[in-house]
């Protein structure tokens, strides 16, 4: 856009610009999550600053009571920030070398599955974690065997990293396509390997704890097509913690960075992704 300036005229409204080589109006919003809300922006920073800070997670009652939004409006707030705090780095992780966590979890209840023993009937996600940036990527998952482990392994995991697992067989072919695999036997209730006390998955257990405890409760329910967002969201807090040197108006400094680029409508964070 060559030029911009205050529309006038009838149509004229706060913040409002129109561009001279397309004609059309536009704000600072178009393009970013708060386009097409009517929310004022002192709230909407008010929301960003809260769940960037709670490391658990807010719900959205508590932001309906907080803010004195309607509840509707607090559950899509929420969507929509979680859609700001989703990465779009898929830089591999170990690149130098280092070793990388890997393991799977269930959680939840897939709709229209019925329940039965094991975990068929729950949602699965998959996390990763880089020992050495201490970052982590999580996804969710269709299955837990090879077929589905192992291409994400592959396109999220340096050829040159030491991959760290348990003794899960989707992992068994792991040893032939990076520079060493640890495993250790959970079954056996052996956590981290005697002779290598580098060999564990200790770190990305613990992550899922801090994701289960904040999903049963604070969130207590999501829905199958909901949880990508959630998962968004814990990634997020713990790539930019405390623990990393990063507090609260700097976390929800780098939040406000994510902001552009990922609209979310109410039709498509209701509708099954």
């Amino acid at each position: 856009m060559e030029r911009i300036s205050k529309m006038q005229g009838e149509s004229t409204r706060i913040g409002a610009y129109k561009c001279y080589q397309c004609r059309k109006p536009f704000t600072v919003k178009i393009g970013t999550i708060f386009e097409g809300s009517k929310v004022p922006m002192r709230l909407w920073l008010q929301a960003m600053y809260l769940i960037a800070g709670s490391k658990k997670g807010i719900s959205s009652n508590q932001l309906h009571r907080i803010l004195g939004v309607t509840l509707k409006t607090a559950w899509f707030m929420s969507h929509r920030i979680r859609e700001a705090m989703r990465s779009n780095d898929m830089a591999p992780f170990g690149g130098n070398g280092g070793a990388v966590e890997i393991d799977e979890t269930f959680i939840g209840q897939l709709k229209g599955v019925p329940k039965r023993r094991a975990f068929h009937h729950k949602m699965k996600v998959l996390a990763l974690i880089d020992r050495d940036t201490r970052q982590a990527r999580t996804m969710v998952i269709d299955d837990v065997n090879a077929k589905t482990l192992m291409p994400l392994v592959m396109q999220n995991v340096a050829r040159e990293a030491r991959v760290m697992t348990d003794e899960h067989s989707g992992y068994r072919d792991v040893k032939h396509h990076f520079a060493a695999h640890g495993t250790t036997s959970h079954g056996r209730g052996e956590y981290v390997n005697l002779e290598d006390r580098s060999i564990h998955s200790n770190t990305v257990e613990g992550y899922f704890s801090i994701f289960k405890r904040g999903m049963k409760g604070v969130y207590q329910h999501c829905g199958e097509q909901h949880l990508h967002r959630y998962l968004a969201e814990y990634e997020f807090r713990y790539n930019n913690r405390s623990g990393l040197g990063i507090e609260d108006s700097e976390r929800s400094d780098r939040l406000l960075m994510g902001i552009i680029g990922k609209r979310l409508t109410y039709q498509t964070a209701s509708a099954r992704a």
